[in-house]
């Protein structure tokens, strides 16, 4: 049994979900954010439609995660800021209950037609025990 997870993909895992929606024509979407209430917007909205979606932060937006009251000399506010975001989105997408539950039928059919999982879970911030218990 595989157990439902949501969450952050990285690496060969992208380039098979940008395969995957090419191959049935569909987009994802690249949402810009500046704020944790607009990822968090983005997230529902994903999971509400049960769909992948990019977060993306410009310089700017970046800039404005870390506050307006950080100097960006060298562009460490956005730096601090893009670093931050990214914290967030790893600790809440789980939450949120959405990507995998769209992708589990087709990583079923792609595994019966070529004996290899499609989507892969990272499990690499969770502990040993809870990865054991998860797969």
């Amino acid at each position: 049994n595989f157990k439902k997870s949501t969450g952050v993909i990285t690496g060969d895992n992208v380039r098979k979900l940008f395969q995957y929606a090419h191959e049935h024509s569909f987009a994802i979407p690249a949402v810009n954010v500046s704020s944790s209430s607009t990822i968090n917007a983005a997230l529902e909205a994903a999971r509400d439609i049960k769909a992948p979606l990019i977060i993306q932060l410009s310089q700017g937006g970046s800039q404005f995660y870390a506050g307006k009251g950080l100097s960006n000399e060298g562009q460490r506010a956005s730096i601090i800021g893009a670093i931050s975001a990214a914290h967030h989105v790893r600790h809440v997408a789980k939450e949120y209950g959405m990507y995998f539950d769209g992708m589990l039928e087709a990583d079923e059919e792609y595994f019966v037609q070529h004996g290899e999982p499609f989507v892969q879970l990272d499990l690499s911030e969770e502990s040993k025990d809870e990865n054991i218990a998860i797969c």
